[in-house]
């Protein structure tokens, strides 16, 4: 089975592959009132370049851990996808968006690494 820091890799790999960038991972393990273990964060530019970032993250996943989402949600040019891996949520949002819910700030008592981007 695979472990969450494996999964963790993963899913920044699946969104690496379709060019999402702006990755922030926002760790929860530290805080008990949080929901899950960690949110990964990222960003498109286009309705179009999120729904693609977030296919792209469930088939990495899905071929190279063994894994299935538990559940998406936000589709319909919401400029927000959202992916359930239970212990990890992954936000793909367009840069607008993602500055509106500005989750960083919101849970910024959590652990926050930023991932450079490869282009």
């Amino acid at each position: 089975m695979t472990q969450p820091k494996e999964l963790k890799e993963l899913i920044i790999e699946g969104i690496q592959d379709r060019k999402g960038h702006g990755i922030t991972v926002v760790d929860f393990s530290r805080i008990d009132t949080a929901a899950t273990g960690a949110f990964i964060i990222a960003e498109g530019n286009s309705t179009t370049h999120i729904s693609a970032i977030a296919e792209s993250v469930e088939e990495y996943v899905r071929k190279n851990g063994g894994i299935k989402t538990f559940g998406m949600d936000g589709e319909d040019g919401s400029g927000w996808i959202v992916l359930d891996y239970g212990n990890i949520w992954v936000h793909i949002f367009l840069p607008q968006t993602r500055r509106h819910y500005n989750l960083e700030e919101l849970w910024s008592d959590a652990a926050i690494s930023h991932i450079p981007d490869l282009d």
